[in-house]
C-alpha cells in the first residue's frame, strides 16, 4: 500500500512548478470560502459548537488531504455525520466526551478497512439505497435545524422525539431569528451562479445576516467565543469516559465509519469521472481512519470526504492535494484573524445555511431517473431507505435498504420463462422422419434455476401435450444450483415412470458441471444430453 501511494505522489507531481502551486494556493482559497461557513453551522448543528467544525476542518485539510488516496478529495465535517452525533449528544446530555470517543473508534475502523482493502464493498449498495440515504440525512439536517432557524427549544434524541415534544413545549418562533435565516437562504437561492465560483453564495449570505443581525436584531443567539487554540478545552480525554457504559459507543461508531466509508469513496468515485483522475479507495480509507483518529484530541467530530468542497476544488483548478492543505491554512488563518468576526454570527443564518446545504445535498437528478424509469423495485428502495433513515438508526436504514434490494432481486430471480411447441410444427433444418422419432415436445426455459422456483417447472410440464420424449431446452438457463439438479433428476424418473424419455438440450459449461457434480448426468446417461434440439433428434431418428 505505501509503494501504491508513492506511486501516487509521483504521478500527481510530476512537472509540478511555480504555476501549478499559485494554482492550488487560489483553489485553496476558494474552497477556504465555501468550507469555513459549513465548518461552523456543521459544528453547530451537531450538537458540539462552531469551533469543533472549524477545528474538524482544519485538521483534516492537513491530515487526511495529504494521506489521501486521490489528489482532489476535500474532507471536512458533513451533514451525514451529523445526523448521527447530535444523538449521541443528546443521549450524553450534552457531553462531548462520547463524540470525541466514537469518533476515535470509527477512524479505527476506516483504518483497519483500508489495510484489510475493504473499499470495495461499498460497491455493493444499489443506488438508489444511497440516494434514499442521502435524500434521509438531508431531512434529518433540515428538521434538526428548526431550533436554530426559529429560536425555540425541543426535547428528545432522535429527529421524530424532537419534532413531537414541541407539542408539549409549545412552539413560538422568534420573527427576528426567521427572518435572518430566510435571508440567507434567499441570497443563496438568488446569488448569480457566475459570482458563485468566486464568492461563495453561502459566504456571501451568513455574512449579510451578520451585518443585518447587528445593526437590527443584536438580540439574536450567535455563535459565541471562537478560541484561538487548535487544543479547545473539549477534547478527548480518557479520563472523562464513562468506561461502565463503552459498549454503548460502539454501534455509534461502526455508524459512523461506515457513513465515512461510503461518503469518502462515492466522493471520490464521483470526483474521479471528473477528473480522470487516479482514486485508490484503500488509500483513501486509511487517511480517513488516520485523520479521524487524531482528530478528537484536538477536539474535533468526525470527518469525511466532502463532494460539496471536492467539486470546488475541481473547478477551482486544483493540481494536487496542497488545495487541500492550503485550505486547511486558510481556516487556519481565519480562526485566528477572523475569531472576533465569527463570533458574531447568528445561529439563524447558519440554521439557514444547512436547510439550504440540506435541500442541495439531494441528488434531484438521480431522484428523477428513479422515478421516470418506473421501475417500482427502485422506488422502493429509494423511498424505505429515505423513510428508515429519518426514522431509525442510520446504519440501520442501510442494513434495510440493502435488505429491501437483495428481497426485490430474489424475488426477479425466481421469474423463470418457459414456453413449449410440438417438434411436428417446427421447421427443422435436417429432414426428419416423425415416424421413427415420434411425437416429441420441446419445451424452452430461460431463467436462473434454484430450489425456489423448481415447483415451477413441475407443474409447467404437467400442463404441456402428452409425447413420447420431452426435451428441455436450457440455453437460456445461466445459473442452476444443487436442488435444482436433483429436482430434474426425479422429473426424469417420474418420466421413465410414464414411458416418456427427457432428454436436456444447451447445457453452458457451468450448469453441466452443476449436474456432473449431483451425479445427475451420470444417471440420466450421457446419451440424454444434446448441443441442441436439431441434433438431439437427428440422433434419435439414427439410433
Amino acid at each position: 500500500m505505501i509503494k501504491n501511494y508513492l506511486s501516487l505522489l509521483k504521478d500527481e507531481f510530476k512537472g509540478y512548478n511555480a504555476k501549478s502551486l499559485m494554482a492550488d494556493m487560489m483553489a485553496g482559497l476558494t474552497v477556504c470560502a465555501v468550507a469555513l461557513p459549513l465548518a461552523l453551522a456543521f459544528g453547530v448543528s451537531c450538537g458540539a459548537d462552531a469551533a469543533a467544525g472549524l477545528i474538524t476542518a482544519i485538521i483534516a485539510g492537513l491530515v487526511i488531504s495529504a494521506l489521501s488516496g486521490a489528489s482532489f478529495q476535500i474532507s471536512g465535517p458533513t451533514g451525514a455525520m451529523t445526523a448521527v452525533l447530535i444523538t449521541i449528544i443528546a443521549k450524553d446530555g450534552g457531553e462531548l466526551s462520547g463524540v470525541f470517543f466514537v469518533g476515535l473508534l470509527a477512524g479505527i475502523l476506516m483504518l483497519l478497512a483500508g489495510i484489510l482493502k475493504l473499499g470495495k464493498l461499498v460497491n455493493l449498495i444499489p443506488k438508489p439505497v444511497i440516494t434514499g440515504f442521502t435524500s434521509g440525512i438531508a431531512v434529518i439536517i433540515a428538521l434538526g435545524q428548526i431550533d436554530n432557524f426559529f429560536a425555540v427549544k425541543s426535547e428528545g434524541s432522535s429527529t421524530v422525539q424532537k419534532l413531537l415534544s414541541y407539542g408539549d413545549l409549545g412552539f413560538s418562533p422568534d420573527l427576528a431569528s426567521v427572518g435572518i435565516g430566510l435571508l440567507v437562504i434567499a441570497i443563496m437561492i438568488f446569488w448569480p451562479a457566475k459570482l458563485n465560483a468566486k464568492v461563495p453564495s453561502s459566504l456571501v449570505g451568513i455574512i449579510v445576516a451578520a451585518v443585518v443581525a447587528a445593526i437590527f436584531f443584536p438580540e439574536v443567539a450567535t455563535v459565541g467565543e471562537i478560541p484561538k487554540t487548535l487544543f479547545l478545552e473539549k477534547r478527548l480525554s480518557f479520563a472523562l469516559l464513562d468506561w461502565s457504559n463503552i459498549e454503548s459507543y460502539v454501534g455509534p461508531a461502526f455508524t459512523i465509519a461506515v457513513l465515512g466509508m461510503i461518503e469518502s469513496l462515492l466522493c471520490g468515485a464521483s470526483a474521479s469521472a471528473m477528473t480522470r483522475g487516479r482514486f485508490d479507495a484503500d488509500i483513501e480509507l486509511v487517511g480517513q481512519g488516520i485523520g479521524n483518529i487524531i482528530i478528537p484530541f484536538f477536539g474535533g467530530v468526525p470527518a469525511t470526504a466532502a463532494i460539496a468542497r471536492t467539486s470546488v476544488a475541481i473547478k477551482s483548478g486544483s493540481k494536487t492535494r496542497l488545495t487541500g492543505i492550503f485550505h486547511a491554512v486558510f481556516l487556519l488563518l481565519s480562526m485566528f484573524l477572523l475569531g472576533g468576526v465569527m463570533s458574531k454570527l447568528p445561529m439563524a443564518g447558519l440554521a439557514g445555511v444547512l436547510m439550504m446545504t440540506a435541500w442541495r445535498m439531494n441528488e434531484w437528478h438521480e431522484i428523477k431517473k428513479i422515478f421516470s424509469r418506473r421501475f417500482k423495485s427502485e422506488i422502493a428502495q429509494y423511498l424505505i431507505t429515505l423513510v428508515a433513515t429519518v426514522v431509525f438508526d442510520l446504519t440501520v436504514a442501510i442494513l434495510i435498504g440493502i435488505l429491501f434490494s437483495l428481497i426485490a432481486f430474489i424475488s426477479r430471480t425466481l421469474e423463470i420463462s418457459m414456453d413449449h411447441s410440438m417438434v411436428d410444427t417446427q421447421r427443422m433444418d435436417e429432414e426428419l422422419d416423425m415416424d421413427k422419432i415420434g411425437s416429441t415436445c420441446v419445451v424452452y426455459i430461460t431463467g436462473a434455476i434454484f430450489f425456489a422456483n423448481t415447483q415451477v417447472i413441475s407443474n409447467y410440464l404437467h400442463t404441456i401435450p402428452k409425447a413420447d420424449r420431452v426435451i428441455l431446452s436450457v440455453r437460456g438457463v445461466s445459473v442452476m444450483d444443487p436442488d435444482a439438479a436433483l429436482a430434474i433428476w426425479e422429473i426424469a424418473e417420474n418420466y421413465e415412470e410414464q414411458g416418456v424419455e427427457l432428454l436436456i438440450c444447451g447445457l453452458n459449461p457451468g450448469v453441466r458441471k452443476v449436474l456432473e457434480r449431483a451425479g445427475v448426468v451420470e444417471k440420466m446417461g450421457e446419451d440424454k444430453f444434446y448441443w441442441s434440439v436439431d441434433r438431439a433428434l437427428i440422433h434419435k431418428q439414427n439410433a
